[in-house]
């Protein structure tokens, strides 16, 4: 179907960027900032020749009737072999030109190329003129942060759900070191001190940005310390054997909810993210393969990633099933079946425990995992794999393997390994995995 206004002004940015076709090889490409893209396709020479693309602007600021009447134009070009896209990018006409084609070449690069840039000049000075954080948030991430970073999805929800809700509204020049501890405080309300940390660099980014566009002449964010912000910060060091069982046994002896003791221990049994496993649905678990499949949005890299099961963690995977209550998500809400559990239920569940494993945090369990595999002698491609880590440099170029076998047997050592800690000379009571327990 053919664009409309109407279309164009509804399209929502998604997690990637994506196109929406109008006729003619004419197409809007809206990227993951919001922003909404002109292109079209073309080729000189016909069917079988190289297709090109070129781009006219953003929208609205040129309108669907610009886009067709430039559409239009850059057809006329190609029927008389030259490429809009070489025009652009300031290529000279060809001097054995017509001297209508270069009448038409003239006439395409005044109403269309200068027109363009004279628009992105304007669209610059306007966007600059912002004075409130929310404003300029927003342009600073699509005009800086997103094209640099090789995940910007995290740097997005940062602003989206801890820094505009508090201090969108405020003038930049206004934001205080108070306004920036008020949102690291209540990100570590939540248990999340490392997220609090990121927030906070994401903000001192962020005003450096506005000191060097002269929005204001001091960084909030910069003025507090790091150390100040994650006071709980995750160790440097692996837990040990010994207190991989001391804490295992402390979480089948308390009193949380056996869903999210199967939890805690599915993190370090699969070495998946806290994130990966809390927001799973049953559609991810093939039982008879025995393979978790986290799809790519819900990734860190945005890379689909395959779970070989441990004998285990499929059992606690099916006493999981009988604890859902029929919801399509494997941690189902308690108020709510139709909702994950809190990003926070577990953090709050560990601060409860009575244990002796000292700033212990969940995200230990994956460098516990890596730790005591690479000690115990497994290839460190295997480890990378299974942690969804990229090899970086040519290494990762040529090296597309998946070692799923290889994983499904280093999961299977690394979770007889677990038990065996858990049992190490003492006894408690886990359960059998693979039946429904209201409590353990």
């Amino acid at each position: 179907m053919a664009l409309t206004d109407t279309k164009l002004r509804n399209l929502k940015p998604r997690d990637k960027a994506y196109q929406e076709a109008d006729e003619g090889g004419l197409f809007v490409e809206v990227q993951p900032g919001g922003t909404k893209t002109f292109r079209l396709r073309y080729r000189i020479g016909g069917r079988g020749s190289k297709q090109e693309k070129v781009s006219l602007g953003e929208y609205p600021g040129f309108s669907l009737a610009d886009a067709r009447a430039w559409r239009e134009d850059c057809k006329a070009l190609v029927k008389r072999g030259l490429s809009p896209m070489a025009l652009k990018r300031g290529d000279p006409i060809p001097d054995d030109a017509t001297p209508e084609v270069k009448e038409i070449a003239q006439a395409f690069l005044k109403n269309w190329c200068w027109r363009a840039v004279e628009k992105a000049k304007v669209k610059e000075a306007e966007a600059l003129s912002v004075t409130t954080v929310e404003a300029f948030a927003r342009h600073w991430y699509a005009e800086i942060a997103e094209p640099a970073n090789s995940n910007p999805r995290n740097i997005k929800r940062i602003l989206e759900k801890d820094v505009i809700p508090a201090i969108g509204s405020k003038q930049v020049s206004e934001v205080t070191v108070s306004d920036v501890l008020t949102i690291t405080d209540k990100i570590k309300a939540r248990g999340a001190d490392q997220m609090a940390l990121q927030t906070r660099n994401v903000l001192k980014r962020l005003f450096a940005y506005a000191i060097a566009r002269e929005k204001t002449n001091f960084n909030p964010a910069a003025a507090v310390e790091a150390k100040f912000i994650a006071s709980a910060k995750s160790r440097d060091v692996a837990l040990t054997p010994e207190e991989v069982g001391r804490l295992l046994r402390a979480i089948y002896q308390s009193s949380m909810k056996r869903a999210h003791k199967l939890a805690l221990h599915l993190l370090i049994l699969c070495m998946v993210r806290k994130s990966e496993l809390i927001e799973a649905k049953w559609e991810e678990i093939d039982f008879e393969k025995g393979e978790w499949s986290i799809p790519g949005e819900r990734m860190k890299k945005d890379k689909p990633h395959l779970v070989p099961l441990s004998r285990q963690a499929a059992a606690m995977f099916e006493e999981l099933k009988g604890l859902a209550s029929g919801s399509e998500w494997i941690f189902p809400s308690r108020g709510n079946l139709n909702k994950p559990i809190a990003k926070s239920t577990l953090n709050v569940a560990v601060r409860t425990l009575e244990h002796d494993v000292q700033d212990f945090v969940i995200h230990d369990f994956r460098r516990t995992a890596s730790t005591h595999l690479h000690e115990a002698g497994f290839n460190s491609d295997w480890i990378e794999k299974a942690l969804a880590h990229e090899t970086k440099g040519i290494r990762g170029v040529y090296n597309r393997a998946q070692y799923a076998e290889q994983r499904r047997e280093m999961l299977q050592w690394w979770a007889d390994f677990v038990n065996a800690q858990i049992e190490e000379g003492r006894k408690v009571v886990i359960g059998q995995f693979g039946k429904n327990h209201e409590a353990a």
